[in-house]
């Protein structure tokens, strides 16, 4: 089980084996489609996948199917491979788990599995209005759960089935792709029922009065025409030979029906936008991305986030505190297709938000692409878990090439100068090149066009994302020395820009640092703008007990004398912390990191998997209390390895 021991005389929590059962029982028994492939019509239907006397079942329901199966020439279960996680797809699993059977589910919806009974202690039914049909979640744990990472291939048995994400009917849905007898068969899970019907409306709606799900499967459905399976297995519903005429017919009454409710077109109707011969913009991907193809065909992202407002928008809201947020590929094949891409070969992030990156690890394991950054992105990308910063993506990859303010590189026939360019975030770059005799500057988020008309642009102001006083004119002077002629931001189209606007957004920056001196306390005005000036690192720590762990903590100094600091951090009493209280002094304008080491006892019981523990400081003789701190997790919940 995936959690610790709960101290204390608290009653150890129920599990399947301790409520009580109705006894109620599907009838019939399965039917063969193919040789080796057959279907028992259980709360859902339950797929059998021969290989010799092994087998993998898609899907569980009841679990009567394990009644059955020696009748089929089957001695052994390899694996139950879950398509989504409502509860008629596996209320029977704890009679698999009993019998060891290893238990497969999709990814994004392990916790759901896994930490069915946490899941039910938080979900809000009082003033409900997340729509989503999460409550359609087993009643008890299932830790035997093990993921089914996206656009993985899962082997057992002889077996291979290609995990496709195929959300919709829920966020974290999957489609498993195999070869059975030779036939290309796509196991569907709630996708689709019939040709142009779906099981249900109301677990397509997750926001109130929203056709999310709607929308989502549309997409789904275009990407699985895409694999040209030749039969569909659906969970509900009968087997479909003919595979793209009925996803077709599906699409076109769920797109129709889309339309009717929101009077907008379906997130797949959506399409990139020539700036120049060269360079492709997409600007209703969740973030603006941007394609620079070479004469070669090869090409340089400007970002990859997700493929919508509504892939990112759900995803995040349902993804679990220790996950990273689902990502769904888009737009590739349109860029090959339409625009001459032959290949991804580098990826380049204007900041660190997982609304600009998210897709960068897909990158990366599918089309072998390398990722450059500003020298100040790297360990957020490669140790996420050491910042409490906004929006950061909960999955290190590797970072291949990185460069400092000013600097200038090649790729192909372009030159390029990169920044830093502070003020959205800390962790921000401006990107200069002249593309087809244009001057571009990629922004990211730093700049938009006004609403207001006031002759500025605007700016964004989040201070979890590490702001200092004179951030955002830093970020406006690169763009007046640069002088670009088009502005690529993070979020919209591309749009022309000239000196005057760029001036008038100076002014209006030195006004903002004006109102941070005027508000905040004489001397200390980066101190109220930084939540984390003093930290723990990592902020989110992995801990074993028995095994040291070693931390810093980390102190910004922004005066302009030396500051010096008491630091002691604040555990559970029988943890070891060396040294037991930290005594240091800050530089002017520096950053001090000082090693600190915890130790967990063999044996320790903590009062969940992830609690928090905090740092009482001391500044300059002045009693602070305990300003900052860090979140546990134990034992590991299982770190992004798809």
């Amino acid at each position: 089980m995936e959690t610790a021991g709960v101290a204390g005389a608290a009653a150890p929590a129920a599990s399947a084996a301790d409520y009580r059962q109705s006894g109620f029982a599907p009838g019939g028994a399965p039917r063969r489609i193919t040789e080796n492939l057959f279907v028992f019509e259980d709360t859902c239907q339950v797929y059998v996948v021969k290989s010799g006397a092994r087998a993998v079942l898609i899907d569980f329901g009841s679990g009567k199917i394990l009644d059955h199966l020696s009748g089929l020439g089957v001695t052994e279960v390899a694996a139950i491979l879950h398509t989504h996680h409502h509860r008629d797809q596996c209320q029977g699993d704890a009679k698999a788990a009993a019998r060891g059977i290893p238990i497969y589910v999709p990814a994004h919806e392990h916790n759901l599995f896994a930490q069915a009974e946490e899941f039910w202690r938080n979900r809000r039914v009082f003033h409900l209005y997340y729509m989503r049909n999460d409550f359609n979640t087993l009643t008890t744990d299932l830790p035997s759960a093990r993921r089914l990472f996206d656009y993985t291939t899962f082997k057992s048995a002889g077996l291979e089935f290609f995990v496709l994400p195929t959300p919709g009917h829920t966020l974290g849905s999957i489609t498993l792709c195999t070869t059975i007898d030779g036939k290309k068969t796509a196991f569907t899970g709630d996708l689709v029922y019939a040709p142009g019907k779906i099981q249900t409306l109301y677990d397509t709606q997750v926001n109130y009065g929203g056709s999310e799900g709607i929308d989502l499967g549309i997409y789904s459905l275009e990407r699985l025409r895409e694999w040209k399976p030749q039969m569909l297995c659906p969970s509900h519903g009968d087997p479909m030979p003919d595979p793209d005429a009925d996803m077709q017919k599906t699409v076109a009454k769920l797109t129709d029906y889309f339309r009717f409710q929101t009077g907008n077109d379906p997130v797949e109707a959506n399409r990139p936008y020539p700036i120049s011969r060269h360079l492709v913009g997409h600007h209703l991907t969740t973030s603006s991305f941007y394609a620079l193809i070479s004469d070669s065909g090869k090409a340089m992202f400007i970002d990859y986030g997700a493929a919508s407002g509504p892939h990112f928008g759900n995803f995040e809201r349902a993804t679990a505190v220790t996950d990273r947020i689902r990502f769904v590929e888009h737009s590739v094949d349109r860029l090959k297709r339409e625009y001459g891409l032959k290949s991804i070969d580098v990826a380049i992030p204007s900041h660190m938000h997982d609304d600009h990156m998210n897709g960068f690890p897909h990158l990366k394991r599918k089309f072998n692409t390398q990722v450059w950054c500003y020298e100040n992105m790297v360990d957020v990308f490669q140790n996420p878990r050491g910042y409490n910063l906004g929006c950061i993506l909960g999955e290190p990859f590797k970072v291949e090439r990185s460069f400092k303010h000013g600097e200038k590189f090649r790729w192909e026939e372009f030159e390029f100068e990169m920044t830093h360019s502070p003020g959205h975030t800390e962790q921000q770059m401006a990107l200069f090149v002249t593309i087809d005799g244009k001057r571009i500057a990629f922004t990211g988020d730093a700049f938009f066009t006004n609403a207001r008309a006031d002759g500025t642009l605007r700016h964004n102001l989040i201070f979890r994302n590490h702001v200092e006083n004179d951030s955002h004119l830093k970020s406006i002077r690169n763009l007046i020395e640069h002088d670009p002629e088009i502005i690529c931001p993070g979020h919209g189209k591309s749009y022309p820009v000239d000196r005057a606007i760029m001036e008038a957004t100076e002014k209006k920056f030195r006004t903002q640092q004006s109102f941070f001196f005027d508000l905040l306390p004489e001397g200390d005005t980066d101190f109220g703008l930084d939540p984390s000036w003093a930290s723990i690192y990592p902020y989110q720590i992995l801990a074993s007990p028995g095994v040291a762990q070693k931390l810093e903590v980390r102190v910004q100094n922004y005066r302009k004398a030396p500051l010096k600091m008491e630091v002691a951090l604040v555990t559970p009493a029988d943890w070891r912390v060396r040294p037991d209280v930290l005594r240091f002094t800050v530089k002017p304008g520096e950053v001090s990191r000082i090693p600190v080491e915890i130790e967990i006892p063999k044996g320790w019981a903590g009062a969940g998997p992830r609690f928090a523990i905090a740092a009482d400081v001391v500044r300059d003789g002045k009693y602070l209390g305990q300003i900052t701190e860090a979140v546990v997790d134990m034992p590991d919940p299982g770190r992004w390895a798809g």
